[in-house]
């Protein structure tokens, strides 16, 4: 699963290099050329950017060495953990429901794909079936009991 986002952000990295390196520099020497910096909007547009695509560059970079860092060796085999599918009962809701513990970049919460940053993914990591435990979300607490647990290492066998 790391390596399909790393490949994405690999390519985003490629783009973005490219665009800084050559596109950005062309666009800032034609404003240039139209002369008067100060009330250049072309100019001004393009340094915007510049700025904006090291800063995107700078973020995608250190996520991919995070990423790097992703070993299956550590990821618990009877608990909550990164890419484990879990089952739970809201006592708020009255109702089971089954979210999947994925990274920041693939989380969507309509497919229930949730990050193990998000309030949930925090609040059910390192639990175990049969824990119950308590989620701080922006709507209120909610108690969620954990249910069924297939971890990483079970969808892989």
């Amino acid at each position: 699963m790391p390596e399909q986002i790393m490949k994405r952000l690999e390519e985003e990295i490629k783009q973005l290099e490219y665009e800084l390196t050559t596109e950005l520099p062309a666009e800032i020497k034609k404003a240039v050329a139209l002369g008067d910096l100060s009330e250049n909007a072309e100019y001004h547009m393009a340094k915007q950017r510049q700025v904006f695509v090291n800063a995107r560059l700078g973020q995608l970079k250190k996520r991919m060495g995070e990423l790097a860092m992703v070993n299956l060796v550590n990821i618990p085999h009877d608990k909550v953990g990164f890419g484990a599918t879990v089952t739970v009962f809201d006592a708020h809701k009255n109702e089971e429901i089954e979210y999947k513990l994925v990274t920041s970049e693939e989380s969507d919460v309509s497919k229930g794909l949730i990050s193990t940053t998000s309030p949930i993914g925090r609040a059910i990591l390192g639990k175990k079936v049969g824990d119950t435990t308590t989620v701080v979300t922006p709507n209120g607490k909610r108690e969620l009991e954990i249910l069924k647990l297939v971890t990483i290492h079970d969808e892989s066998v």
